[in-house]
């Protein structure tokens, strides 16, 4: 079983230890890193997230927002982002796709299947930060989330999976 914060407000999903590293440092900057964790492949993410393999420990995994990269090992960042959106505990955490692709496929991709923001990460070291910075604090802080569960959108029947098709653009 692996050691998590009791309570978790970001769900850093990064493979690449540097990037991941910049991320974290630069939200301990702004305090936003207290209650963070980082999974380091899909597949974990989807674990850490559906309380199954070493995250089964009979307590909810449900962060206040993701970070989501694209390019993942195991498990690529669509198909964990379209697996959120098919879970009713997990559909409306909000998902930032911070990722270093700037390919229309991608983004279109990743809004289709229910990114709430898609952020191509600087190269510069201190746009980085930045960046990283300000999505923390607008998630975390400015974004108003529903506080309890949300009910199914009229005409969806609680646990179906709207799953949208890949001709459609957001």
């Amino acid at each position: 079983m692996r050691e998590q914060p009791h309570e978790v407000e970001i769900l850093l999903v990064e493979d690449n230890p540097s990037d991941a590293e910049l991320t974290i440092r630069a939200l301990k900057k702004h305090n936003l890193a207290n209650r963070l964790y980082h999974v380091k492949d899909g597949a974990e993410a989807l674990e850490y997230l559906e309380c199954t393999g070493g995250y089964s420990t009979g307590r909810n995994h449900i962060p206040k927002l993701i970070l989501l990269d694209l390019k993942l090992p195991k498990v690529d960042g669509i198909e964990v982002l379209r697996r959120i959106r098919a879970d009713q505990r997990l559909r409306y955490i909000p998902v930032v796709v911070l990722t270093s692709s700037r390919e229309e496929q991608d983004v279109v991709r990743s809004y289709q299947f229910g990114a709430s923001s898609y952020v191509v990460k600087p190269v510069e070291f201190d746009q980085f930060t930045t960046a990283v910075a300000e999505l923390g604090l607008y998630w975390l802080l400015l974004n108003q989330p529903p506080t309890g569960p949300m009910p199914a959108p009229d005409g969806e029947k609680a646990g179906v999976e709207n799953e949208p098709s890949l001709s459609t653009r957001p």
